[in-house]
C-alpha cells in the first residue's frame, strides 16, 4: 500500500499486511523462535545483512514486523521498531542517543518510571545528567536545551494534568543544538495527533495503552527514520532483547484495526465527562485539554483532532478525600492502567507517581487530591452516577 493514498481509518485495518503462502486474510500469529534456512550460505548472509529474509524472534519476526509497519504507516512515519513495553522503548532510546557526558532535557509532566530513567537511578550511573522542566512555557525550554543535549522528551498531553506543550516550537529549539526530540504519543496516538509532523523526530508508544486498547498484553514502539530505527535501534535492540513477543504483536495488530473509532469515542466520553465534573461543586479544578478552561485549548486544538481519554481533577479535600472517591466506584476500575474500553481511576500521587520525591511531585502539581480518570466506553449516565457516589458524600 501507497500510505498517503489512504485515510488513517483504512490504515489503522489494512497497512502492515504480509500473507504467507496459505494467504489467510486474518493476519498470521508466527509463534516460533528461529527460522529455517535453505543452505548455510543462505543462513550466512542473513546473517550478515546481505540477504533478507527472518533469522530469530528477538530481532526478526513477521507478526511484529506487520504491527511495526501499520503503526509507521498511521504516524506517517518511515519506520518503526516494537519494544517488550513502553519504558523498554524509553529505556532503549536513551542508551541509543546518550553516552556519559551528554545532557538530557525532559518534561516533569511525564510518567514517573520515565525520570527515574532519564535521572539518577539508570542514565545518571552512566554519565549522563538531566534536566526537567517543570513549565509548559517556551522560555524555560529554551533556557534548557543547549549544546550537549542529546535528547529531549516531553509527553503532550502530560500524565496526568493534561499540560500542552507546543511541539514545533519546541522541535525548533532542539534541532538548533542537534539533539533528537521525542514525543511520547501514548495519550493521543497517530489517530488524534501526529508529532512527527508537527516537528518531532521520534514518538514514543506504549503499545500496552489505546493501541491494544483492552489491556491485554504489553507491548512498546519508537518511530521515526529508518536511519534511526532501522539501523540505530535496531542495533541496541538486537543485542540487548527488550524485544516484542510475536503473540503480543498480533492481539495489538487485532486492536489497532479498531482504534479510530475508539480514539473519537473516548475523545466524546471524557470530554461530556470532564464539563460535567467541572460544573460539580466539590471539584475544585478538572484538567482536559478540549474544556474550555484549560490555559493550552488553543494550541491543543491545533495539535490534537480530539482531546483523548484521560482527564484529572482535584477534589475539595485532602488525600482521604480524593481517596474516599475512589472507594466509592462501583464500575471504574481502580488500577493505574490507562487506554482500555473500561474505565479506570487511580490516585496518581500514591500509585503511578509514588516513587517521585514529595519535591518532585510538587513541581508538577501532583497533589494529594488529585484523581486521574482514564475514560472508556461505558454510558456517560453511569460515569457520572459512578463518580458521583463518593463526591456527594465529600
Amino acid at each position: 500500500m501507497n500510505d498517503h493514498d489512504y485515510s488513517l481509518d483504512t490504515l489503522a485495518i489494512r497497512a502492515g499486511g504480509l500473507r504467507s503462502p496459505f494467504n489467510e486474510h486474518s493476519e498470521a500469529l508466527f509463534a516460533t523462535v528461529s527460522f529455517v534456512h535453505e543452505s548455510a550460505e543462505m543462513a550466512a548472509k542473513r546473517f550478515n545483512g546481505e540477504l533478507p529474509g527472518y533469522i530469530y524472534s528477538r530481532f526478526t519476526n513477521p507478526t511484529v514486523d506487520m504491527f511495526e509497519q501499520r503503526l509507521a504507516a498511521l504516524e506517517g512515519a518511515e519506520a518503526a521498531i516494537a519494544t517488550s513495553t513502553g519504558m523498554a522503548a524509553i529505556s532503549t532510546l536513551a542508551m541509543t542517543l546518550c553516552s556519559a557526558g551528554d545532557h538530557i532535557v525532559t518534561s516533569g509532566s511525564v510518567f514517573g518510571s520515565t525520570l527515574n530513567v532519564f535521572g539518577a537511578p539508570v542514565m545518571g550511573k552512566f554519565g549522563v545528567t538531566c534536566e526537567v522542566v517543570n513549565s509548559t512555557s517556551l522560555d524555560a525550554w529554551a533556557k534548557a536545551i543547549k549544546p550537549g543535549t542529546k535528547l529531549v522528551f516531553l509527553e503532550t498531553p502530560s500524565n496526568p494534568m493534561a499540560d500542552v506543550f507546543d511541539i514545533a516550537a519546541i522541535g525548533e529549539m532542539a534541532r538548533k543544538v542537534g539533539a533528537t526530540f521525542a514525543v511520547d504519543n501514548c495519550f493521543c496516538t497517530p489517530i488524534l495527533q501526529r508529532p512527527l509532523s508537527l516537528g518531532a523526530d521520534m514518538v514514543v508508544h506504549s503499545a500496552s495503552k489505546h493501541l491494544d486498547g483492552q489491556g491485554r498484553v504489553m507491548g512498546g514502539a519508537l518511530v521515526g527514520t529508518k536511519e534511526m530505527c532501522r539501523e540505530k535501534v535496531y542495533n541496541f535492540l538486537r543485542t540487548t532483547g527488550a524485544s516484542l513477543a510475536p503473540f503480543n504483536a498480533w492481539v495489538i495488530l487485532k486492536g489497532m484495526e479498531t482504534l479510530p473509532i475508539r480514539m473519537r469515542a473516548h475523545s466524546e466520553n471524557a470530554l461530556a465527562l470532564a464539563e460535567w465534573l467541572e460544573s460539580h461543586p466539590k471539584v475544585a479544578k478538572v484538567n482536559y485539554p478540549f474544556l474550555a478552561s484549560h490555559p493550552s485549548v488553543a494550541l491543543a486544538k491545533r495539535q490534537q483532532s480530539g482531546g483523548g481519554a484521560v482527564l484529572s481533577f482535584t477534589v475539595k479535600g485532602d488525600k482521604l478525600a480524593a481517596w474516599k472517591v475512589v472507594d466509592a466506584v462501583k464500575i471504574m476500575s481502580i488500577t493505574g492502567n490507562l487506554g482500555d474500553v473500561k474505565t479506570t481511576i487511580t490516585h496518581p500521587s500514591s500509585t503511578t507517581h509514588g516513587r517521585m520525591t514529595q519535591a518532585a511531585r510538587d513541581a508538577a502539581a501532583i497533589t494529594d487530591n488529585l484523581i486521574r480518570i482514564a475514560v472508556g466506553l461505558e454510558s456517560q449516565e453511569d460515569l457520572r452516577a459512578d463518580l458521583a457516589r463518593g463526591l456527594d458524600q465529600l
